[in-house]
């Protein structure tokens, strides 16, 4: 049974959607309108859902990629450095002159060192500078009368920072005063 407003007319023609809105209460008029804007929120919310999974997911890519590949740089870097040491490897096998031996290994080291101060890397080398636990390792200690307790002596191995954090301290040998 239908009832007065799904009445068709006796014309035979459909009532338009604005010709029912006259016919509806002030309160049902609301309810379409909030029920419009409810089906826009919901549609706004999955558009905006979706961008934020779309960009979740390029962020994922964009972090493997440079996981990935975020060393490409530093390898490009270093590979004139291997090629020196393979010329200065192949030329030990073959060459009687030290000297082109002993320069080939200091052009390789100088390469290196390039390298390490393009990456901010600073060598910590105390010679005769006061023993810092923060900054050396002591090996060991020596008497000597020739410097101050607690000065570094000789450097056994170099320490690096890079950017004022520690890499790897310096290990060295610490005066201490002679026993007399």
């Amino acid at each position: 049974m239908l009832s007065t407003q799904d009445e068709v007319p006796a014309d035979g023609a459909a009532e338009t959607a604005e010709e029912r809105d006259e016919e509806l209460s002030p309160e049902q008029a609301e309810i379409l309108g909030l029920k419009a804007q409810i089906a826009e929120m919901k549609d706004e919310i999955l558009r905006v859902r979706a961008e934020m999974d779309n960009a979740r997911k390029r962020a994922e890519r964009d972090v493997e990629a440079a996981h990935k590949y975020g060393q490409e740089r530093l390898v490009n870097e270093l590979l004139p450095v291997k090629d020196s040491i393979d010329l200065g490897l192949d030329a030990a096998h073959t060459a009687t002159d030290l000297d082109a031996i002993r320069q080939g290994m200091a052009l390789t080291a100088k390469m290196f060192s390039d390298f390490l101060d393009k990456l901010a890397i600073k060598v910590v080398d105390p010679t005769g500078e006061r023993f810092d636990p923060d900054r050396h390792q002591a090996m060991t200690m020596e008497e000597t009368a020739d410097a101050a307790p607690g000065t570094v002596l000789r450097v056994m191995q170099r320490g690096y920072v890079l950017n004022e954090r520690l890499l790897r301290p310096a290990l060295v040998v610490v005066a201490k005063a002679p026993n007399a």
